[in-house]
């Protein structure tokens, strides 16, 4: 579904990826993990179209992304839930779900999609007249996520889904995640290695823009080194 082959970007004169290679079939929920600063939203910017890579290439069932707008990679069937939430904060719940709808496939059934998207956030049709500026920050990820599945993805991509959120409510967002990864492929990029890798099926770590590791997250939840330096053990 997703292939990226030694994959290399630079902002400005200091690169922050290099020769990186990933795969996700349809069907997945892949997690990739790292600290902060190891290139991780780099990556997602740069697969729906935002920073250009320097080499490297990035296809999409089989077609290449590289060159496309961010617009026109949404219409392939690719949405991102950027970092920071970064929803229209002057704007109503039901208006920022209703911009998630843009792309055509969106569009054609979105009181239906929206439907579902409050059915697994139930607390935006509480809140669908207040704007968005005033939520909560868990409120405002699951807004964000929704907006993101108004377009009807076929592949989900997801930036820093528990930063700045209660432990609470992120464990509560993961499990809807769980519940998404029937309908949807999901690319998750996350610092919370612990959840990351208890909510996702294979995982690869970045460090410093290269991919150190990569495997079953059952197997790298028991490797040592992955304990030692991302677990506290």
């Amino acid at each position: 579904m997703l292939e990226i082959s030694n994959l290399n970007v630079s902002r400005g004169e200091a690169q922050i990826l290099w020769d990186v290679s990933i795969q996700v079939t349809e069907g997945e929920k892949v997690a990739v993990l790292g600290s902060n600063g190891a290139g991780k939203s780099t990556l997602l910017l740069s697969i729906m179209g935002v920073l250009p890579p320097s080499s490297g290439e990035i296809r999409f069932d089989g077609t290449p992304l590289s060159g496309r707008k961010a617009y026109q990679i949404i219409r392939t069937g690719l949405a991102l839930v950027p970092e920071g939430r970064r929803v229209y904060g002057d704007m109503t719940v039901w208006e920022n779900l209703e911009i998630g709808a843009y792309p055509k496939r969106g569009r054609k059934d979105l009181d239906q999609t929206r439907g579902h998207v409050v059915t697994l956030f139930p607390i935006l049709t509480e809140r669908k007249h207040q704007r968005a500026g005033t939520l909560s920050g868990g409120e405002q990820q699951m807004l964000a996520i929704g907006r993101a599945l108004m377009s009807r993805p076929r592949l989900l991509l997801i930036d820093e889904l528990s930063l700045g959120l209660a432990p609470l409510i992120t464990k509560e967002i993961f499990k809807v995640l769980d519940s998404l990864a029937q309908e949807t492929t999901i690319l998750l990029v996350e610092q919370n290695v612990e959840q990351a890798l208890k909510h996702s099926g294979r995982a690869y770590i970045l460090e410093n823009g290269r991919i150190t590791r990569s495997g079953a997250s059952e197997e790298l939840v028991a490797d040592r080194d992955v304990k030692r330096a991302y677990l506290g053990m």
